[in-house]
C-alpha cells in the first residue's frame, strides 16, 4: 500500500473512532438539562418556561446587566430570563450554555438579530439602544443566572 493510501486509512480510522467515541459519551451530567426544548403544550401562553434560581447577590457588573436586561430584554425573554411562553425562550436553558452560545452570540443576536433555529418563537429582531458594553454586562447577568441553576 502507498503513503498516501495509508494515511487516509489512518484518517477514516481515526475518524471513525472519534464518532464512536462522542456517541459512547452520555449527553448530560446535569439531570434535568438537555438542549432539547421543553414540551410547552401545556404551559398557558406568556407564562415563564424556565423556574429559575436567583443568587442571592451578583457581582457588580451582573447587578448593570440586570438592569439594562430589564430594560431591554425582559419584555420577551421574562423576568430572570425565564422566557414567555408564545414570546421568546427563556436564557437560563442548557441551550445558552457557554460551550454552545458563546458570549459572542449574545453580541451579535442584540446587533443583528436571529433567526429563529431551537425555538418555534420566529426570529428576533435586533435590540435598538443597547451598546456592545450593555450587551457584555447582560451576559454576566445571564451567565451568572445559569450557574445557579446548574448550566456551566
Amino acid at each position: 500500500m502507498s503513503k498516501s493510501g495509508i494515511l487516509i486509512a489512518a484518517f477514516f480510522v481515526v475518524g471513525g473512532a472519534v464518532v464512536i467515541w462522542q456517541q459512547l459519551q452520555p449527553s448530560s451530567s446535569m439531570p434535568g438539562h438537555t438542549m432539547t426544548t421543553p414540551d410547552l403544550s401545556q404551559t398557558e401562553e406568556g407564562a415563564p418556561i424556565a423556574d429559575v434560581v436567583v443568587p442571592a447577590e451578583f457581582s457588580a457588573n451582573a447587578r448593570l446587566g440586570k438592569r439594562v436586561f430589564d430594560g431591554a430584554c425582559a419584555a420577551c425573554h421574562g423576568a430572570n430570563a425565564a422566557g414567555q411562553n408564545g414570546v421568546a425562550p427563556p436564557l437560563v436553558h442548557k441551550i445558552y450554555e457557554p460551550s454552545h452560545h458563546g458570549d459572542a452570540a449574545f453580541l451579535l443576536a442584540a446587533k443583528q438579530g436571529v433567526r429563529a433555529h431551537h425555538w418555534k418563537f420566529g426570529n428576533m429582531p435586533p435590540v435598538e439602544g443597547v451598546t456592545p458594553g450593555d450587551v457584555k454586562m447582560v451576559v454576566a447577568y445571564v451567565r451568572e443566572l445559569q450557574r445557579a441553576n446548574g448550566i456551566n
